[in-house]
């Protein structure tokens, strides 16, 4: 199912970065569920950008890469400029199943929230395999961080499989260009009031030895990181959430 002719303009974005095992795959199956693609190729070194050309899809393609959170700023960048009503953001790398598109454009098409975001533990019925133990808590205790500082009931900090509606953007100005992101994009949704849904996704781990990068690779740097950029946000909003901040 796509979304209605006569509803919201929809664009669907994916940021890659070396996913020649699974570009081609992916994008013939979101094909099927969107009519706007925006591929956002974080300076890939493997076949990748071959593969893109020979795709019907728009693509920005950074020089190098520049991060997870670079590439969904300029996803956030194009669909305001474009004029697209909602942004859905998914990875390629077929942990997101684009089946799952129509449950996205069923939520939109109730027009109560500002953000759509997948959960991997909403429903036990749709978990898979466990992911890795590390990440798994790390999500656990982020997500009951957020909870408890911005007051939200969130299941799944961490799903990039999220839809965002347009008009809310204003209120998103992300600076973070890793894959903290998050952190600070729930910060800045809770000091605009922006009204957030959680819909059930598979839970899906094709690759449990995926690279964060660097010194992220360590669970407890990871954890490390993300506290000090909610904690980082959270000052930036005093009035709402200082009580929180000294907390974290």
């Amino acid at each position: 199912m796509r979304p209605p002719i006569n509803g919201p303009r929809i664009i669907v974005t994916i940021p890659v970065f070396n996913e020649q095992k699974y570009v081609a795959k992916v994008l013939a199956e979101v094909s099927q569920y969107a009519e706007h693609i925006l591929v956002i190729d974080d300076g890939s070194t493997d076949d990748t950008p071959c593969l893109l050309a020979r795709q019907p899809v728009d693509v920005i393609r950074h020089a190098e890469n520049r991060g997870y959170g670079r590439s969904i700023r300029d996803a956030f960048r194009y669909a305001q400029c474009y004029k697209y009503d909602w942004l859905i953001t998914m990875d390629c790398d077929e942990q997101h199943e684009p089946e799952s598109l129509p449950d996205f454009y069923e939520a939109i098409a109730l027009d109560d929230s500002d953000i759509i975001s997948g959960s991997r533990y909403l429903h036990d019925e749709r978990c898979g395999d466990p992911p890795p133990a590390d990440r798994r808590a790390i999500n656990g205790q982020i997500t009951d961080m957020v909870n408890r500082c911005l007051g939200l009931s969130l299941t799944d900090t961490f799903c990039g499989f999220k839809a965002y509606r347009v008009s809310a953007l204003t209120h998103m100005h992300i600076d973070v260009t890793g894959y903290a992101i998050p952190l600070q994009a729930w910060v800045m949704a809770a000091a605009a009031d922006l009204r957030i849904t959680e819909i059930p996704i598979n839970l899906i781990y094709n690759d449990p030895n995926r690279s964060f990068g660097g010194p992220l690779d360590d669970a407890g740097h990871r954890l490390k990181h993300y506290k000090q950029v909610f904690r980082a946000e959270l000052a930036k909003h005093p009035d709402k959430f200082a009580p929180c901040t000294a907390a974290v």
